[in-house]
């Protein structure tokens, strides 16, 4: 099952996956494309508890909604909510494999904490990656922060405070930080994130989830001063 979103300025695009292994029970008899408001979804999942179970359901002969079914099995309650559908005029955005100029794996929580010191001095971030390691630039009109991230060295497969840089060639972006603390309350989901980036093409920020799927944030880079480039459509 996947999940998109654009935001109305067409800067930022958040995809989520979530393969069959993660479902107790999937069934899907074709390919199709379900339009939904976040809010209205959002509201709906409010109303469970954290130890229910969720049933999303969608019936052709009832086409313009989505029910959501939960249930406490230790106390037999059920609650189901329906959402009505909405009409969006774009289908699923096919993103096409990209081969970046770095990757860099590191722990999300430290990515996190990045993000929120420099949001605290500049309303932009820079990200330079090279060979040395990846540095995180944020400088505003009271003051500036630079945190430098060199690779880990013997990194073990289970490391998950290690600092993995791959560069075919250095990059160096710019980008709203503001977008990148949204991202990162993502953290809880993978002790890990990944940054794909390349100069001039949105940065890739992905959250694994069990190897059984992703949730991925794409941001434009900033151009001048304006808030982000916007997103080919």
């Amino acid at each position: 099952m996947c999940l998109q979103a654009m935001d109305s300025s067409h800067v930022a695009l958040v995809s989520l996956k979530l393969e069959v292994g993660l479902f107790e029970t999937y069934r899907c008899d074709r390919t199709i494309n379900l339009g939904m408001s976040l809010a209205n979804m959002a509201k709906a999942l409010k109303c469970a508890n954290n130890d229910d179970t969720c049933l999303i359901r969608y019936e052709e002969n009832d086409a313009d909604s989505i029910t959501f079914a939960f249930e406490d099995t230790k106390r037999g309650k059920t609650q189901e909510v329906t959402v009505k559908m909405m009409d969006i005029d774009n289908e699923h955005l096919g993103i096409p494999e990209q081969d970046y100029a770095a990757v860099v794996v590191m722990p999300s929580t430290e990515f996190q904490k990045t993000c929120r010191d420099l949001a605290m001095f500049s309303d932009s971030l820079t990200i330079t990656v090279t060979k040395a390691g990846i540095v995180f630039n944020g400088k505003g009109d009271t003051g500036s922060s630079v945190v430098n991230y060199p690779p880990t060295k013997n990194v073990d497969d289970d490391d998950n405070e290690a600092v993995v840089v791959t560069v075919n060639e250095p990059v160096n972006v710019n980008f709203s930080i503001k977008y990148m603390n949204h991202f990162t309350k993502a953290t809880g989901l993978s002790p890990r994130v990944k940054l794909a980036l390349c100069n001039n093409i949105p940065i890739v920020v992905e959250y694994g989830i069990e190897d059984n799927g992703y949730l991925r944030f794409y941001l434009a880079p900033k151009i001048d001063e304006d808030d982000g480039s916007a997103m080919n459509d």
